[in-house]
């Protein structure tokens, strides 16, 4: 019986032929990451474990995004942990705040990433990378001391399924619209500790940056790791970031096994929306009644990606943010900043009325630059709704696709984007 992708990845990491859904393993693993909240455990805990010195310092990423620039005291001695063992340790990805961004955003822009690889990280959306054929999971940071260690993690094999996305791409959709739509139909567990593999038509439409937000969020679904096959976009985005001849392509064989297949025509897909408090509560836009707005927030590790902020820009362009409403844009990476600001989308964006942050995760997990007080509305282009997610436990969060979220912008309330002039992305 034929593999699936992450099957067949796990097996290469692991000394064997073949594994199936249920085996554990001992795999190798390519890259570890953590960042400023789940760093400085993986070192309170590599440090218990009597080790002088990391497996590999080429293949350990600590990134400072979740609280950077530091916004209070703690913060900032989170900080000084990791950067203190970065240098202690003379770790290779180490990135100072103006030379990185959010980890999600940043490793793939580097060509930290590889097709066939394994990627586990201190953080749940470590997911992200699947879009370029890599089994990449998040884990909690006694792990990632062990790996940091070892260079080894095991696993046990999860099923796979499949989800296929047929159908041309309307106007306005993108990967979180697509995502969103998912997660709306199988929910926020009906991938529970298995690896979604999604392909199909649509898919072979997106782009490398939409495919990278559908991945991001798979952990919505509970899954283990979110999957693409390695397309023609995939090695085009992959071209003049990483040695294309150093590189594992791995695909399903055509009799893998999958615990489920879904099969989806999003021809008709109108842009999504996730209503408090759980990503899968999703309607179309046009299904929601009048909600209005506090605050807008359009970045993350979800889309903080050059192609979101070209999205919002071509809908808030020429546009003025209501008085109503905060509008917070947030570049996922200081590649995606400078390329914005050249691009003028920077300054257009602020002259509408939207305040630019530094990239960083921000109000994302409720941290800094955009808390919200009790009983305020936001729509955001994160991952997560969570009750209490981005502020006080009363505040409401929606989540959308960043071309909604700049309509919404300019209304005050939750809008499609038809509704407002704009040109196309």
């Amino acid at each position: 019986m034929g593999m699936t992708m992450a099957e067949k990845i796990l097996a290469n990491h692991s000394d064997v032929d073949s594994v199936k859904p249920g085996d554990f393993v001992f795999a190798s693993v390519d890259l570890l990451l953590a960042n400023d909240i789940t760093g400085p455990l993986a070192i309170q805990e590599f440090n218990k474990l009597g080790v002088e010195k990391v497996f590999d310092k080429h293949k350990i990423a600590l990134i400072p995004d979740h609280f950077t620039p530091n916004k209070d005291i703690n913060s900032a001695k989170q900080s000084k942990i990791i950067k203190d063992f970065s240098l202690a340790q003379d770790l290779t990805h180490y990135y100072e705040v103006g030379k990185c961004g959010i980890e999600h955003v940043f490793l793939p822009e580097q060509g930290m990433v590889k097709p066939g690889e394994i990627v586990v990280g201190g953080d749940s959306h470590t997911c992200t990378y699947g879009a370029l054929g890599t089994f990449a999971t998040g884990m909690g940071s006694t792990d990632i001391a062990c790996g940091m260690a070892t260079g080894k993690i095991w696993f046990k094999v999860p099923e796979t399924i499949k989800i296929e996305l047929n159908g041309k791409l309307p106007p306005h959709i993108g990967g979180k619209d697509l995502i969103l739509f998912i997660l709306g139909q199988i929910g926020v567990s009906g991938a529970r500790y298995k690896a979604m593999e999604i392909c199909g038509t649509a898919i072979d439409e997106l782009s490398v940056e939409g495919r990278l937000t559908m991945a991001n969020m798979g952990i919505e679904a509970g899954g283990k790791a979110a999957l693409f096959e390695p397309d023609e976009k995939t090695m085009a985005y992959l071209q003049d970031r990483v040695r294309t001849d150093d590189m594992t392509i791995v695909t399903s064989d055509a009799d893998a096994e999958y615990s489920e297949t879904y099969q989806f025509d999003v021809s008709n897909l109108q842009p999504q929306v996730a209503l408090p408090h759980l990503p899968s509560n999703v309607k179309p836009v046009s299904d929601i009644e009048e909600t209005t707005l506090d605050q807008v927030v359009i970045g993350s590790c979800t889309n903080g990606r050059i192609e979101d902020l070209r999205r919002a820009h071509s809908i808030l362009k020429n546009h003025r943010v209501s008085d109503s409403v905060r509008a917070i844009i947030i570049p996922g990476s200081q590649e995606v900043y400078i390329q914005a600001i050249k691009e003028g989308i920077i300054e257009d964006l602020a002259a509408a009325g939207a305040v630019i942050s530094t990239p960083t995760c921000g109000p994302c997990l409720g941290g800094y630059m955009g808390v919200l007080a009790p009983h305020e509305k936001a729509l955001a282009t994160t991952n997560r709704n969570f009750l209490g997610r981005m502020g006080d436990a009363k505040s409401l969060v929606y989540l959308s696709g960043p071309e909604v979220a700049a309509a919404s912008a300019i209304t005050g309330k939750i809008t499609h984007p038809e509704e407002v002039g704009h040109d196309v992305a």
